[in-house]
């Protein structure tokens, strides 16, 4: 019998469909290492252990990759690990509180199971890892991070109305200001909902504003910290 411990993207049964060890009439002969390298070929796994338990009964221990997000560019989407490594979705794959990642300048490089460590992505991993650090329910909520081919990069949160206008640099700075702005909403302050959009672009300020119809030429920044 074999045992499966760490699986979360997938079943124990689609990983043991996958290392051919569903059916145990064909288990006989079968060695340890055999074991390790099958698992090892899933394109989701970055370890294995394996433990001889006695009985007829072996352990696996999995640790899968960490995924950061689902990349989308135009074509197929696909996973991104925390390495920049290209993953293919599974249709049965089982994943939750994954922002997608779009527009990122890359479709013609994007090729499951390759690495791509570009500047935009680079700076997606930073406003990801900020979120993390800064709100962790504002971070399940951060449903895309719009990376606008090169322009100024907008996020969407699937609680917030507005669209937030977030520029480029200072990921952690602005996700201060922002978890600021979230806590204000959830106590009932209303601008938020109100408002067209909020620009996180001007130094040490939010602009919240009633029109988002220019993105890439920011107005002269306002007087205040908070304007509309």
């Amino acid at each position: 019998m074999v045992e499966l411990t760490g699986n979360n993207l997938l079943s124990a049964n689609e990983y043991l469909t996958f290392a051919m060890l569903g059916d145990k009439s064909k288990y006989t002969g079968l060695t340890l290492p055999d074991i390790k390298k099958r698992f090892e070929n899933h394109p989701y796994i970055s370890k294995v252990d394996v433990e001889d338990e006695g009985n007829n009964r072996v352990k696996v221990y999995l640790k899968e990759k960490n995924i950061e997000a689902v990349l989308l560019d135009g074509g197929e989407p696909h996973f991104i690990s925390d390495n920049f490594e290209i993953l293919p979705i599974l249709s049965t794959a089982k994943f939750t509180d994954l922002p997608i990642i779009s527009n990122s300048g890359n479709q013609n490089k994007i090729k499951s199971l390759s690495y791509l460590k570009t500047g935009n992505l680079i700076e997606a991993f930073k406003i990801i890892e900020a979120s993390k650090l800064t709100n962790e329910n504002m971070f399940k909520k951060l449903s895309e991070i719009n990376l606008r081919n090169g322009g100024d990069i907008i996020l969407s949160f699937s609680c917030l109305k507005p669209p937030v206008l977030f520029g480029h640099g200072g990921a952690a700075k602005k996700m201060i200001y922002l978890d600021l702005m979230w806590n204000s909403s959830e106590e009932g302050n209303n601008l938020i909902d109100s408002s067209e959009y909020i620009d996180l672009r001007f130094a040490d300020e939010i602009f919240v504003g009633p029109s988002i119809s220019e993105l890439n030429s920011p107005a002269e920044s306002p007087k205040n910290g908070l304007s509309e």
